[in-house]
């Protein structure tokens, strides 16, 4: 049995590629909320030598001089087609796990891992337009490298197996410690004091001394890269525990009443995801703050009660207004606000109390009205009163795609 790792390649870039297939081969960048910071590059674009992470202001000059193409973050676009690869890829494997939004683990057991891994690339590219690479191996830490490799040689053509001693031998020699996967720069440096440099070194590590030194995790990498599988599938991820939502204002607010839609905005968007894994919030937590590099730094938070257990966007926007309400102060210009729902309950087997019912059956049936009208006409069809309708505090998006697959009004129109 043999665990199989498919990534998808710049995905941020590549989704971008999909509907505009006018910058295929062509460097493409994307950029952070707020247009802030570059977070996603192309194969072209890395060639030229634009550094991940950096300030849009800094290379604005190298971008425009080279005629990449620049967006803004699309993550409703990024998500649907996130959905599309991981549909596609569950049909090879009954047992899967959903690693990030670009990245899937499948168990498998082929005679030919080379011809099964580039029947992958071959069929994402065909169903969904973005370019994957395959690792193979007998772990998943393994899996992890054979994927690195399978990016940066491209003899390979975009597929590594590891299924040679050989081969598992000559990658862990060539591989430096610090990008295996649960290693990090900081593990490195303290490698580095007992000769550990490569990836190799660590797997012929004794056991012991690592474990002595370091912790099991990393006692169980040793074991992996050795080839014996110490890390299973996660094939039911558990369900998270809090949920927030925050965001950095387009620009700088000084009102009561848009700081107020703002939050709205954020507690509904919890809100949603609360829904979606079937679970009620008991309390939230609402911050406020200004930039902290303005004088007169502002910041504070505070804990909300709900009445009873909820996930009605309604009671939880209100819980959030009059929260920033209490937090606010005039003569500040804030910078960021967040909503975060932190006590939650599993609408499954959560049990109400005989003198508070709890949430009515009349606001079920509403937000589920509410979710399936934006889940089929796109999001923000149907919203609050509270979030407004300007939302000048909105996020700085100049350069954002259109949400081909998720807005009715966004779908490509073709014209013979």
């Amino acid at each position: 049995m043999n665990v199989c790792l498919v990534d998808c390649n710049s995905f941020y870039a590549s989704c971008e590629q999909v509907f505009r297939p006018d910058l295929r081969n062509k460097p493409v960048v994307v950029l952070s909320n707020n247009d802030g910071f570059v977070i996603a590059r192309n194969r072209q674009a890395k060639a030229l030598g634009i550094p991940d992470l950096e300030p849009y202001f800094k290379v604005e000059y190298i971008l425009k001089k080279h005629g990449v193409a620049i967006f803004s973050s699309n993550f409703p676009l990024y998500g649907d087609l996130s959905d599309r690869v991981m549909s596609t890829l569950s049909g090879f494997s009954p047992h899967i796990e959903v690693y990030s939004i670009d990245e899937m683990f499948l168990s498998l057991c082929e005679p030919d891992p080379i011809a099964f891994g580039q029947n992958i690339k071959d069929r994402i590219w065909q169903d969904v337009r973005i370019p994957v690479s395959v690792g193979i191996s007998s772990t998943k830490t393994l899996a992890k490298l054979a994927n690195m490799a399978a990016k940066k040689i491209s003899k390979l053509n975009g597929v590594c197996a590891l299924d040679t001693e050989h081969r598992r031998q000559w990658l862990l020699k060539h591989t430096p410690v610090n990008t295996v996967w649960g290693v990090g720069s900081r593990y490195a440096k303290r490698l580095a004091e007992i000769n550990v440099h490569t990836a190799w070194d660590l797997a012929t590590c004794h056991h012991r001394t690592i474990k002595r030194r370091f912790n099991v995790c990393l006692e169980r990498t040793i074991t992996e890269l050795n080839g014996t599988p110490c890390i299973a599938l996660d094939e039911f991820p558990q369900d998270k525990k809090q949920i927030y939502c925050t965001r950095s204002f387009g620009r700088k607010v000084t009102a009561l009443d848009e700081l107020q839609q703002a939050v709205a905005v954020y507690g509904n968007r919890a809100a949603e995801k609360m829904r979606m894994q079937q679970h009620l919030g008991q309390a939230l937590h609402v911050f406020i703050h200004t930039s902290p590099f303005e004088p007169n730094y502002y910041s504070n938070s505070t804990v909300v009660k709900l009445p009873y257990p909820t996930d009605d966007s309604r009671i939880i926007t209100h819980a959030v207004k009059t929260a920033v309400a209490c937090l606010y102060r005039d003569n500040y210009r804030y910078l960021k606000a967040g909503v975060g729902i932190i006590d939650m309950v599993s609408k499954k087997h959560y049990q109400a109390d005989l003198f508070h019912p709890g949430q009515p059956p009349k606001a079920d049936k509403t937000m589920r009205v509410l979710d399936n009208l934006n889940l089929r006409y796109g999001r923000n069809t149907v919203f609050l009163g509270a979030e407004g309708t300007q939302k000048k505090w909105a996020l700085r998006q100049q350069f954002k795609s259109p949400e081909y697959t998720t807005r009715l009004s966004d779908i490509p129109v073709v014209i013979c």
